[in-house]
Parts: structure tokens; C-alpha cells; sequence
């Protein structure tokens, strides 16, 4: 009988999931990795009578925390859960799997999903019965309680090393060596003198784009550090971005900042007080800082669609304001802001020249032959799925409206107190089902009549052009994203992408604005 039972169980798939948050001690010949692969393959051994056997696919996370699904082997397990491959996850702690409670029900949600359970070793429960979900999500918001009181205590102790001044760690900065040994920023002598010549440079040229094609002109390297992981890092270029975090950075007068608060530091202040109020005098009004709160002011007919044909970058709308009040509108390929302008060949263009461009091409382009033909037989075809759309519904409310006629006879045969109240709820949807009705057949009566004919469409089409300097910058923008896909511009000329039925939705949904009294009139 028994021998008979285990043939018959049912193979329970098993993937143990480890994690160890440092990378300390994995290199040993027996790890914590190791050490909970055991105690789960023990676990799932002492289940071999329910039919539970052990993947052999080793899902092990080294040196990551538990606050993330960021996780490779976690990604891996997951992955195999999604393709049917695993019946049970098996970890030794709650908090080997997630920290974060957010987290932990997503896991859960997606487990459920697949008929997945979940077992913890050592605290010897699982999610295939209520008392399992209850004591674990006891557990893991202890878990996440801990985690965010250790990183209370993390804050407050960097806090405190602020306020004295303190190193408190981080990636090396030009001008500064890190001493390992007392933790602290020492002076890199050659370094300093670069860092003096960079303030310096940046007063004489009061431009932090002449500043880094300066640099990168004369082959001046970066700060380069070696990472936990043996990389050299960074390979890059100087940009606009790292020359002003260098020319913003209070660490070279000496300071140190937690917040928004400054505090004297332990290290030896490489900039002068003079050079440095020199500079960030230089800061105050500066187009750069203005930018983010007048990005906006301007709506950009093709915001988003330029791309420069050069480098493949965005091209984003800006502008210049000269002297006498006069605003210029450009297109800037994102190369030239976050390098150098020698860095584009196509740097800025004129936003009203290529606007005007791109909008005579497309008026050129609606009114092909062969686009109205198109337009129009995806208008048709639009049309008809409405009007089949609403007979379909008419139909489902006819069919609703039987069985209230149905149900107001049964009742109305027998009139008991409980009956009458019953019938009024009855009467009360036949009504609104009345007026469902005659609303769906009017819209019907009404697309029916004013079918739209391929006149009409090359009516809407030609008179692109007439109604253009009608709508607002914002309804032109529209207008202008639903049909292009995204336009290159490079020496040669522009070369426009249209979108993949972008002119049919579009004139289609025109369309649905056209009103026939005598004479069809657009309007949007």
C-alpha cells in the first residue's frame, strides 16, 4: 500500500535561493553560501516521502543586499519560476529572499501566480497554509524594521562624522588621496595645482563649456580611482556636467556639507576663499541655472521628434534672448550641451526654418492622390467598426430589456408586498435601459447619415494648410507628433519618419469632428 501511494506522489520541484549581503569570506573553500545550500538540500531530503527533490540549478547571491530584486540569481530564479520549472523555493531565512515588505509581497504575488510555495528552514513554516502567510509577514516586517533602524543608525552616525568634519567616504576627487589607513582626505600636490588652474580658467573664460573643450583639447585626464571590483574608473571625457560639479564642490575650501548644512572639515583646503567667491559669482544668473525654469515658457512644435544625424542624439528645444529683447529659437543636439559644441558639426539649427520646413512637407504629403485614397479607406473602415460596435451593443441591450419584461410579468402576477418593492427596482431599470437605447440609436441614425465620403477627407487633407495659423502652438504640436515618427537632420538636409498609420488615425480622428450640414465643416 504504501509502495503504491509513492508512485502515485506528485514531483515537488525544489530551487534553494541563497544570499549573503557582503562579499566577505567568498573565497573561502566553504562559504554562507555554501552552508545554506546544505541546510535547504537537508530540508528538502527530510521531505523525499512527499515527492520533493532538489534542482540542481544553484541560485546564489554574493555581496548583495536584500533590500533590492536586483539581484542576478534572483532574476534567474524568477525567470525559471515564469517557465513552469519550479514548484517550491526553499531558503534558509525569510530575510535571505527580501528585507523590504513591498518586495516580499511582490515575490509572493508572483509565486501565487504560478502555484509556487515558499519554505524557510530554520524558521520551519511555509506559505501552503494561513498560519504560514500570518507568522511570515510577522517576521519579514521585522526584517524591514531592522534593516531601516540599522540604516537610521548608518545616517546618524555619517550625520555626526559630518558635524566633526569627518571623511565619510565615497569616490576620490581630483586634488585629494584617500589615506586607507586613517580614513581621511590628504593632499595630492599635483593635482591641487590642476584644480587651482581649473577655478582659474573658468574666471578668465566665464564658460564651463570653454573650460571642458579646453581640457579635453589639451589631454588633461580625470580623477581615476580603482573600484572594490578592480576597475579602473573613470575613462571618460571632461563635460559640462563633471567641470561644474568640480567648480561647485566645497571640498576644496576646506569644507564638508551634510544636506543643507556646511561644516569645517579635517582636511586642508586646496582653493582659496577669494578664488572661489570669484567663481561662484560667475554662478548667479547664469543661463544654466535659468534653464530649468524656462525650458517650458516655449511650446516646441517638434519637441521630442529631432534627432541630430551626426551623433544620433536628441536635439531639445531652446532659446537666446539678445540685448534689444528678441527671442531666437533653436534646436541643440544634446552632444553640444553635455560636451562641447566642437564635439557636433551640427551643434544648433534654427527652430522656425525647420519648423516651417517640416510643415510644408507634410502639407505636400496629405495631399498625394494615393494618401487621400488610403486615409479614406481607413476612414471607411473605422466607420463601419463604430456602427457595428453600437448594433452590437443595441443588441446586448434589447437582450436586457426581455428579461426586464420578463421579470416585471413574474412579478406582477404575484403582487406581495416584496413583490411590489422588487418591481419598482424593475420599472426603473426598464427605463434607463429605454433611454440606453434611444441614445445608442441616435448616435447610430447619426454616423449612418453622415458617412464620410473621400471628398470629405480631401476637404480635411487640403485644408491643412488654411487652418494651420488657427490652432494654438500646443494643438500644431499635436497635430505634428501624431503623424511623425521623428525627424533626422544632418548636413545634407532633414529626412522625415512618418509613424505606422500615423496620417490615417489622425485624419480619421479628424474625422470624427466632421459635422454634415449641407456643406462638411472641420474643425478641431
Amino acid at each position: 500500500m504504501n509502495r503504491e501511494i509513492s508512485s502515485q506522489q506528485r514531483m515537488v520541484r525544489c530551487a534553494i535561493y541563497c544570499r549573503k549581503s557582503t562579499d566577505e569570506g567568498l573565497d573561502a573553500e566553504f562559504t554562507s553560501l555554501d552552508a545554506q545550500r546544505e541546510s535547504g538540500e537537508n530540508y528538502i531530503a527530510s521531505q523525499r516521502h512527499e515527492g520533493w527533490v532538489v534542482i540542481p540549478t544553484r541560485y546564489e547571491d554574493g555581496g548583495i543586499s536584500g533590500g533590492t530584486l536586483e539581484r542576478p540569481a534572483l532574476k534567474r530564479l524568477l525567470a525559471d519560476i515564469e517557465a513552469g520549472k519550479v514548484d517550491c523555493v526553499v531558503c534558509y531565512k525569510v530575510d535571505r529572499l527580501s528585507r523590504s515588505l513591498l518586495d516580499f509581497s511582490k515575490l509572493m504575488e508572483l509565486f501565487d501566480k504560478h502555484q509556487v510555495t515558499f519554505v524557510s528552514v530554520t524558521q520551519a513554516f511555509s506559505t501552503t497554509n494561513s498560519i504560514g502567510r500570518l507568522t511570515l509577514n510577522i517576521l519579514l516586517s521585522f526584517a524591514q524594521f531592522e534593516r531601516e533602524v540599522i540604516g537610521e543608525r548608518i545616517r546618524d552616525k555619517i550625520a555626526m562624522h559630518k558635524q566633526k568634519g569627518m571623511y565619510t567616504g565615497g569616490h576620490p576627487i581630483l586634488g585629494y588621496d584617500i589615506d586607507k589607513e586613517r580614513h581621511k582626505l590628504i593632499v595630492n600636490p599635483k593635482e591641487a595645482v590642476l584644480v587651482n588652474e581649473i577655478f582659474t580658467m573658468f574666471i578668465e573664460k566665464r564658460s564651463i563649456s570653454a573650460v571642458a573643450t579646453e581640457l579635453n583639447a589639451s589631454g588633461v585626464p580625470r580623477k581615476t580611482y580603482v573600484s572594490k571590483r578592480g576597475k579602473t574608473r573613470p575613462l571618460t571625457i571632461w563635460t559640462k556636467a563633471t567641470v561644474r560639479h568640480l567648480l561647485t564642490n566645497r571640498t576644496y575650501i576646506g569644507e564638508v556639507t551634510h544636506k543643507d548644512k556646511v561644516y569645517k572639515g579635517e582636511h586642508e583646503a586646496i582653493i582659496s576663499r577669494e578664488l572661489w567667491d570669484a567663481a561662484r559669482a560667475l554662478f548667479k544668473g547664469s543661463p544654466a541655472q535659468r534653464s530649468g525654469r524656462t525650458r517650458q515658457k516655449h511650446v516646441a512644435l517638434l519637441r521630442g521628434l529631432m534627432k541630430c544625424g551626426h551623433c544620433g542624439c536628441a536635439m531639445v528645444p531652446t532659446y537666446t534672448r539678445k540685448k534689444d529683447g528678441r527671442e531666437y529659437r533653436y534646436y541643440v543636439c544634446m552632444t553640444a550641451v553635455r560636451t562641447t559644441y566642437h564635439n557636433c558639426p551640427i551643434g544648433t539649427v534654427p527652430a522656425g526654418e525647420i519648423e516651417e520646413a517640416v510643415r510644408g512637407y507634410l502639407q505636400q504629403l496629405v495631399s498625394a492622390p494615393e494618401i487621400i485614397a488610403s486615409t479614406y479607406r481607413h476612414a471607411v473602415t473605422q466607420e463601419r467598426e463604430v456602427i457595428e460596435h453600437m448594433q452590437h451593443e443595441h443588441g446586448l441591450q434589447s437582450q436586457h430589456m426581455k428579461d426586464l419584461r420578463r421579470r416585471e410579468q413574474e412579478l406582477m402576477n404575484d403582487p406581495t408586498p416584496a413583490n411590489l418593492t422588487a418591481l419598482q427596482d424593475v420599472i426603473a431599470d426598464i427605463t434607463q435601459t429605454t433611454a440606453a437605447m434611444q441614445r445608442i440609436a441616435d448616435e447610430k441614425r447619426r454616423w449612418e447619415a453622415h458617412r464620410i465620403t473621400e471628398a470629405d477627407v480631401t476637404l480635411a487633407l487640403g485644408r491643412l494648410d488654411a487652418i494651420w495659423p488657427e490652432l494654438i502652438p500646443a494643438e500644431q504640436a499635436t497635430l505634428v507628433q501624431g503623424i511623425v515618427e521623428n525627424i533626422t537632420i544632418d548636413g545634407t538636409g532633414l529626412q522625415v519618419n512618418l509613424r505606422a498609420d500615423g496620417l490615417h488615425s489622425v485624419v480619421s480622428e479628424l474625422g470624427r469632428h466632421m459635422v454634415k450640414e449641407g456643406v462638411r465643416e472641420l474643425y478641431v
